[in-house]
């Protein structure tokens, strides 16, 4: 057999191995965010120190990186606790304990969380190279990105019976990564927007060396459900920068840097809302004009979320930035104020652009009978049909 053939029977191989993958990790997410606590009234930050326990991470010349992630992590979570009393942070590790790679996803999902922050120390082969970079979901677009998160995915291997738990996924080969090519990052435009922030923090107010926000396949990212970023505070193999990374100043430092750039996105989605200052709000129990009826239709939807609140907001023009076409949806413990009513998913996409022009973090959402379903469950019934 010739090896031109052997190698397009093994890439067809790969790809059905990353095709098993994909619907692994759809179910496993639909099943995640069916459940979990709920916290009213709050946004959920779940703070994920990497590494941990028999895991190190990166090892430098005197430190290990599990042990930076995790003072960093938990300096960042002080700081949100203690001076936004609207957030709650949840940790996926607040010990040296270790943590599978898929559990640290499932923790966010499971409780219903707004953004998730996973905090990582660098390395590379080059004692020289400096500075922080923030990762968010998506194909890398250089080996440099793909080499990072072929390292980062590697605690993997360290699992019992990993090849069952991550379907054959082999974070060390780059035919596996085309996974990630499959499915659409629906929190990319938030995700990116949350990672610009930090990384405008750690140059502007701490003065490190700013590598910018990338892109790369990181499989904690791929299964959360919420925006999400992938932080490398700085590089451990570089000495005077793992001093820094190790120093209580430098924890403190990219922790309130971390801080900020969660409470600026959450200052900029709260404004972008279109609920003016004084707004009239009803807490009662009936279902504002304009709310989805779960009990006249069960038809699956496509709709475009503009704003999420705490509290009820009247549904008329001025209080959505003029929008007339809007909608209410309940998933507890917030009020989802959606536009549009698509049964073709490509229209809602093209109807989202519009709407970005007035609310930049609008996204497409799939409804059914009053309730939001996974996007990619969405897409599954509807291939089906």
């Amino acid at each position: 057999m010739s090896t031109g053939i052997k190698n397009g029977k093994q890439h067809t191989f790969n790809i059905c191995i990353s095709l098993l993958l994909f619907l692994f990790v759809v179910i496993s997410s639909v099943a995640a965010s069916d459940n979990g606590p709920k916290t009213e009234g709050k946004w959920v930050i779940v703070i994920d120190p990497g590494h941990g326990g028999k895991d190190p991470g990166a090892v430098g010349s005197f430190s290990f990186e599990k042990n930076i992630n995790l003072a960093i992590a938990l300096r960042t979570g002080e700081y949100l606790q203690a001076n936004l009393k609207n957030v709650k942070v949840i940790y996926t590790r607040d010990d040296d304990s270790t943590v599978d790679l898929r559990e640290r996803p499932k923790i966010a999902n499971k409780n219903n969380a707004d953004l998730f922050i996973s905090i990582h120390s660098n390395w590379a082969k080059s004692k020289s190279v400096t500075g922080a970079e923030t990762y968010i979901m998506g194909l890398a677009k250089n080996e440099a990105n793909l080499e990072v998160a072929m390292k980062e995915n590697e605690v993997l291997l360290r699992e019992d019976d990993h090849s069952t738990k991550y379907q054959g996924f082999d974070p060390k080969s780059p035919e596996s990564y085309i996974i990630f090519s499959l499915t659409q990052n629906l929190y990319q435009k938030q995700s990116s927007e949350l990672a610009s922030k930090v990384q405008t923090e750690f140059s502007e107010r701490v003065n490190r060396n700013d590598r910018g926000v990338q892109q790369a396949g990181f499989w904690v990212l791929f299964n959360t459900t919420m925006p999400a970023v992938l932080i490398e505070t700085g590089f451990i193999t570089n000495l005077g920068e793992e001093k820094y990374l190790n120093s209580t100043e430098g924890q403190d430092y990219l922790a309130s840097a971390i801080y900020r750039a969660c409470r600026e996105y959450i200052n900029d989605i709260e404004s972008k809302s279109g609920i003016p200052a004084g707004a009239s709000q009803d807490n009662g129990s009936k279902p504002n004009m304009g709310s989805v009826d779960a009990d006249s239709s069960n038809e699956l939807l496509f709709m475009v979320q503009v704003s999420a609140s705490g509290t009820r907001t009247e549904i008329k023009p001025e209080n959505f930035n003029g929008l007339k076409d809007i909608s209410e949806i309940y998933t507890e413990p917030r009020y989802r104020y959606a536009t549009g009513r698509f049964t073709d998913y490509s229209e809602a996409v093209k109807y989202r652009k519009q709407v970005e022009s007035v609310y930049p973090g609008a996204f497409v959402i799939a409804v059914k009978g009053n309730k939001i379903l996974p996007l990619h469950q969405a897409l599954e019934q509807k291939r089906k049909k």
